[in-house]
């Protein structure tokens, strides 16, 4: 589900040549896509593309001021031509039977089951060895599947491939993943085997709980030691007058005056000034016109 351009160099191509792309769907115009690269592809899947879209690509080469003619691609659909990559395959042994988990490739764009929503699984299955007896199991629409004729104590292989209704090209197929199976008898044995450990594990943890309840208390929830010195000297310090100033200290009654202040305009404060020093110069020269009276 991805989407990308590749082309030839033109013959005697130079090293500072680049090269531009546009792509078209079946009901739009071209648009742009690469735009003066270097490199001989160009990806055209982050470009909102629908998955369902039929698309055409176009590239031509720039060098210097001079531009080629334009070379067009095939056109492609986009769910019908893609190339589905290979599912994964996972086994799980379970006594005799064999248990095969499939999950889907990833796609550039949406998943697989919202593409192809009908999408099958063929699973081939044989003995270690003797692939040439194959057994097929196919279209299977779930992705866990059991295989139950098989032999005990045999080792398997299987893989997986995946088939669409609208795409031509099947998936690859997947790696051969191979397990063996096991007697039914030692698989009910090991599973008593485990119910009873798990049990007996429980029930150990049970008793030593009851036996030594007070000593697990204690290592989760300790009591706290304070030093003797410190416990001796507890009665001294409550009687000491420190202590009782302390308790019975009340807040403190800070005393201050009341300040007011009050804007004066610059003019006035100019005339006060003036008229204070007029007043001073008046005073002043009464002084000493006294003074003359009294010499004379």
């Amino acid at each position: 589900m991805n989407l990308v351009l590749r082309w030839d160099p033109p013959e005697g191509t130079a090293n500072d040549t680049v090269y531009t792309t546009e792509y078209k769907s079946s009901v739009t115009i071209f648009r742009t896509g690469c735009v003066n690269i270097s490199t001989l592809q160009c990806d055209f899947t982050p470009f909102n593309l629908s998955v369902y879209g039929k698309y055409t690509g176009r590239v031509w080469a720039v060098q210097r001021r001079e531009r080629s003619m334009c070379a067009e691609s095939n056109t492609i659909t986009l769910d019908k031509d893609s190339f589905i990559d290979a599912p994964i395959v996972t086994l799980l042994s379970n006594g005799p039977t064999l248990e095969v988990i499939i999950k889907d490739p990833l796609f550039w764009i949406s998943t697989l089951r919202d593409v192809y929503n009908s999408a099958t699984y063929n699973i081939t299955y044989w003995k270690k060895g003797q692939k040439e007896k194959a057994r097929f199991i196919s279209n299977v629409q779930q992705n866990r599947v059991v295989l139950n004729d098989l032999d005990p104590l045999t080792k398997y292989c299987v893989q997986a491939q995946i088939n669409t209704d609208r795409n031509r090209n099947p998936s690859n197929t997947s790696d051969t993943v191979c397990e063996s199976t096991t007697n039914e008898k030692e698989s009910l044995w090991m599973a008593v085997v485990v119910v009873c450990v798990v049990l007996t594990v429980a029930v150990v943890l049970v008793v030593v709980t009851v036996v030594h309840w007070k000593s697990i208390l204690k290592f989760f929830y300790p009591k706290d030691a304070l030093p003797l010195e410190f416990i001796e000297s507890l009665p001294a310090t409550r009687s000491s007058p420190v202590y009782l100033a302390m308790r019975n200290s009340s807040p403190v009654v800070e005393k201050y005056d009341p300040i007011s202040v009050s804007a004066v305009d610059e003019l006035n404060l100019l005339e006060a000034a003036g008229s204070s020093c007029s007043k001073k110069h008046e005073d002043t020269e009464r002084r000493k016109k006294k003074r003359l009276k009294n010499t004379d």
